[in-house]
């Protein structure tokens, strides 16, 4: 499943109060989604690493209570009233008994004299076993009382977040132009490092604070592995060569037009995002010289940072004119 078909299962799984378990490959962003449907849906977020428990923590500590009767004092981490997300990260890399003693929490929704306030859901996640992540093979009486959602990656679904998280428009260029290395992970491999959502907003943050020519590509084949980083370095250069984009917004009839895919791809991204209600005149004129694909792609960008130009002349003029590759 995709991200936003994942939210979707997530909402109907959390009205129905029923647990439910991610499985994805190590970057794919699960954890972000799950804190995502928490914040759509204005709940609280409580992020449990169950690897860090020994298996009697869920329980608590045990005390008197002056009835001289031993009772149990929950630890603090569960949540004793309001509405969330109790969420069991790295579930499945947890020691076996400490699986076990999520048992009665995630089917009963208590654990001994503990009880999960109503308006609380259980989410767990983590890795695949085919995956080489440290994990242990979940117990078939635990992985029962789970409805299971397989996530996967989807470029489109990246794309449309990466514009709204300030991702580098050189990163979301070259994942639009070779989008099979937004995640490559072969676990038959032993690499250390390689593309995944996760790496490439590190790339994007260390492109934004700019790295000197000397540890440029060390530091990304640090991040991406050696492969994909030569490409993304290769990918830079024809990025820093390109057209300004000041001088395309000021004379969009003369500014030269790239031919190489790659420069056409960071030319869109790059005009995509600077497009406002006031400079879309010349965006559009200065699309209508580049290929259809790479105007369509310029344009949705820019709806989608900027739904105001959708108001415009020009948009509406180049809406009817691409009617039908926007169907």
């Amino acid at each position: 499943m995709k991200a936003s078909e994942v939210k979707v299962s997530l909402g109907a799984a959390l009205a129905a109060r029923r647990p439910v378990f991610l499985w994805g490959a190590p970057g794919v962003g699960k954890s972000q989604v799950v804190a995502q449907v928490a914040a759509a849906r204005g709940v609280n977020l409580v992020d449990v690493r169950a690897v860090l428990l020994d298996p009697v923590d869920l329980r608590g500590l045990p005390h008197l209570n002056g009835d001289g009767r031993a009772h149990w004092a929950p630890p603090d981490f569960l949540p004793d009233d309001g509405a969330g997300i109790l969420f069991l990260d790295e579930l499945n890399a947890a020691p076996p008994l400490v699986q076990a003693s999520c048992y009665q929490l995630v089917l009963d929704r208590r654990v001994g004299e503990y009880r999960l306030p109503d308006g609380w859901s259980i989410v767990g996640a983590g890795n695949r076993e085919t995956d080489r992540a440290v994990v242990n093979r979940m117990p078939s009486a635990l992985a029962n009382r789970f409805i299971h959602l397989q996530f996967d990656v989807d470029v489109d679904e990246w794309v449309s977040w990466a514009l709204g998280a300030g991702i580098q428009t050189e990163v979301l260029a070259f994942v639009r132009f070779r989008p099979g290395l937004l995640h490559n992970f072969d676990p038959a491999k032993a690499e250390k490092s390689f593309p995944s959502p996760r790496t490439w907003e590190y790339v994007s943050d260390l492109v934004k604070v700019g790295l000197p020519s000397s540890v440029e590509f060390g530091i990304i084949a640090g991040t991406l592995g050696e492969g994909a980083a030569a490409e993304f370095v290769g990918f830079l250069k024809i990025f820093r060569d390109l057209p300004d984009i000041d001088a395309i917004l000021l004379n969009p009839d003369a500014a030269a037009v790239p031919s190489e895919p790659a420069a056409l791809y960071a030319v869109a991204c790059a005009l995509g995002r600077r497009a406002s209600a006031h400079n879309f005149g010349a965006v559009v004129t200065y699309s209508k010289r580049m290929p259809v694909e790479f105007s369509v792609l310029m344009v949705r960008d820019a709806v989608r940072l900027c739904p105001e130009v959708c108001k415009s002349r020009p948009f509406q003029e180049w809406a009817s004119a691409n009617s039908k590759v926007l169907i």
